[in-house]
């Protein structure tokens, strides 16, 4: 029986590190059948990708449509929920505001590395496709970890 049903990547808002990080997820091989989705900690109204992520993520041979920012809410947590975050903060944040909050790890937490997905706001398009870089190869590493999993079961 596999362990997760859903797969959330948070960010500050849900238009730069999270969507980005949901697109190079949804391009993977995964053993089992995982929704894939994103979300942000502070999410004020609906709002596209931002545009040097989806500039970024364009050159590489995504197709970045109907991305819009969502709220994470207290119903998208629970046991059979993945919670990846960009930044340490941003988990414990999700481990003080959100009830059942089990699964909540960093990306790199998750795969047993350390270190942050720094922040984008203001940054260069040059910074924006080194985050790409970072995030295709954590997100690898997720895959293999997910994966493994799923041969245990």
């Amino acid at each position: 029986m596999k362990q997760y049903d859903r797969l959330i990547f948070v960010d500050s808002d849900d238009t730069t590190r999270a969507p980005m990080a949901k697109v190079i997820m949804k391009s993977k091989f995964l053993m089992g059948n995982l929704d894939i989705q994103s979300r942000g900690l502070v999410v004020l109204f609906p709002e596209p990708m931002n545009q040097k992520t989806e500039a970024v993520l364009i050159s590489n041979g995504y197709h970045t449509k109907d991305h819009t920012a969502a709220q994470l809410m207290q119903e998208d947590i629970g046991e059979r929920v993945l919670i990846l975050t960009m930044e340490d903060a941003q988990k414990a944040k999700i481990w003080g505001n959100y009830e059942n909050a089990a699964n909540v790890y960093t990306i790199a937490e998750f795969i047993k590395q350390s270190g942050d997905v720094p922040p984008l706001y203001g940054e260069p398009l040059t910074t924006y496709g080194k985050c790409y870089e970072n995030l295709e190869a954590l997100i690898s590493g997720v895959v293999i970890q997910l994966n493994e999993e799923e041969l245990r079961k």
